[in-house]
């Protein structure tokens, strides 16, 4: 897909969007548990993850995971993911290293629709792991959500 050419995009490259990525998974993830924490207590910190069950290790039947928590845990952070994007076009991690998610054509703050697809190609580009190291192989550099989502990650 080609980026307007009246405009100028600096994309951004894989190790800042990967860096910016595992930045997040803190900011957002440790408060999103400390309020998991407070409405379902510690002993859920402490219970298997959804990876734990799925490949059915031995702790995940010892501490299983309460559902409602779980739950919570993926609506918070859908929440907390769409907001951000729709309303700044960054996440801390992404503020903090100066990028930015636009539309791919206008290179404007991507519409909530979306934001909305490219939350839910996050789960694609995870299930496939592929997803993630799509941008090292095409020149736009889009990861497999921002391919759905029609969405770029660009340098402000």
């Amino acid at each position: 897909m080609k980026i307007k050419q009246t405009k100028k995009a600096h994309l951004a490259r894989f190790g800042t969007r990967a860096f910016a990525f595992i930045t997040d998974l803190f900011m957002i993830g440790m408060p999103i548990s400390l309020i998991i924490m407070i409405l379902f207590g510690y002993g859920e910190t402490q219970s298997a993850t959804a990876l734990d069950v799925i490949v059915q290790d031995s702790e995940s039947l010892k501490h299983t995971p309460n559902p409602f928590a779980s739950l919570t845990q993926l609506i918070l952070t859908t929440i907390a993911y769409i907001f951000m994007w729709y309303k700044w076009g960054q996440t801390p991690g992404k503020k903090m290293l100066h990028i930015k998610v636009v539309d791919d054509q206008t290179l404007q703050t991507a519409s909530l629709l979306q934001v909305i697809l490219r939350f839910f190609g996050y789960f694609l580009s995870v299930i496939s792991m592929v997803g993630f190291f799509v941008p090292l192989f095409r020149k736009d550099k889009k990861a497999l959500h921002d391919i759905i989502s029609k969405t770029i990650v660009i340098y402000t």
